[in-house]
Parts: C-alpha cells; sequence; structure tokens
C-alpha cells in the first residue's frame, strides 16, 4: 500500500503512530503506577500496543517508497534514519504492556494460585514500573524527535513568512 485516494500512505499512517504510539506509552506508564488503572486499561493498552507495532513497519515502508519520490536532501535523510528506530521504541513498550497485562491477569486468577511472572510481588512490579517509565519516556522522545525531522523534511523552504493575499474574502483583509 503505497498511496491512499492519490496521496502517499505514509502522509496518512504516520499520523496513526504520532498519535497511538505517545498514547500506548502513556497508558503503560499509568497502569505500571496504578493499580485501579492496571486492572481496567492493561489489556486494552496490550492490544492498542501490538496495532502500534504492526503499524510501524507499514508506515516505514510506505516511507521508504515517499523517499524514493521526493528531492533528496540532508533532511530527508536524518527523517528517514530517525523513522528507521520507531520500531525500538513501539517494540519495549508493548512487551512491556503485555507483561503488565500478563501479571495483572495472573494476580486476579480463580480457583489456583497463579505464579508465572510474580503477579503478587512488590519488587518485581518496581522494577516493571521502572522499566516502563523509561521505555514511556524514550518513546514519547523518540516519536517527538521522528516527527519533528519529518515535518522540517516537509515544510523546510515550502511555505512563506508573508501572508499572501488569496483575493476577496481572505482574512486579515478589510
Amino acid at each position: 500500500m503505497n498511496t491512499v485516494n492519490g496521496l502517499p500512505a505514509h502522509v496518512l499512517l504516520v499520523h496513526g503512530v504520532v498519535v497511538l504510539l505517545p498514547l500506548s506509552a502513556f497508558l503503560l506508564v499509568v497502569t505500571a503506577l496504578w493499580p485501579a488503572a492496571r486492572r481496567r486499561l492493561a489489556g486494552p493498552n496490550a492490544i492498542l500496543s501490538i496495532l502500534v507495532v504492526l503499524l510501524v513497519p507499514l508506515t516505514t515502508s510506505a516511507g521508504e517508497w515517499l523517499e524514493r519520490r521526493v528531492p533528496d536532501s540532508s533532511l530527508v535523510r536524518t527523517h528517514a534514519e530517525l523513522g528507521d528506530s520507531a520500531i525500538f521504541y513501539a517494540v519495549p513498550i508493548a512487551a512491556l504492556a503485555l507483561i503488565i497485562w500478563w501479571r495483572n491477569r495472573e494476580a486476579y486468577a480463580t480457583g489456583r494460585r497463579r505464579t508465572y511472572l510474580a503477579p503478587l510481588s512488590t519488587m518485581v512490579t518496581g522494577v516493571v514500573a521502572a522499566l516502563a517509565l523509561i521505555a514511556g519516556a524514550a518513546g514519547v522522545y523518540g516519536m517527538y524527535r521522528i516527527g519533528d525531522s519529518g515535518a522540517k523534511a516537509a515544510w523546510t523552504g515550502s511555505f512563506s513568512q508573508n501572508q499572501t493575499d488569496r483575493g476577496p474574502g481572505a482574512q486579515g483583509h478589510d
């Protein structure tokens, strides 16, 4: 899938990654630190974070297709290099989201004592929470860097600092 309705697919898919990866990172931290949120949101965040892991390669593949069709520049190369790192933010977030979901599931399993991933260990919970904070912060910062470089690659030199006259009814005219 290289185009959607005549537009490069990357331009559309990237919005999903830019929104959903930080959202899953935020939910990861919330579910790691807040037991009430963990009970309600660990499962949905595990699903969301896996979807993000699947969406990242689609987006980068569409970006590589687009990269071959735009003028070469250092800004485009920088964005492409940073974009290739998105999977390294998405995978740890998804892995930790799955761990948090599984531990929560094990802690509330009925009928038998469950011990996989030490669901009742406060030490393991602390380690998982610390890793979640690190992975979540890295993911948000990484997405910021990737998105910022993409915006610079797309918009640098593409607009005027001065407002243009678009005729009658244009904003800013009396």
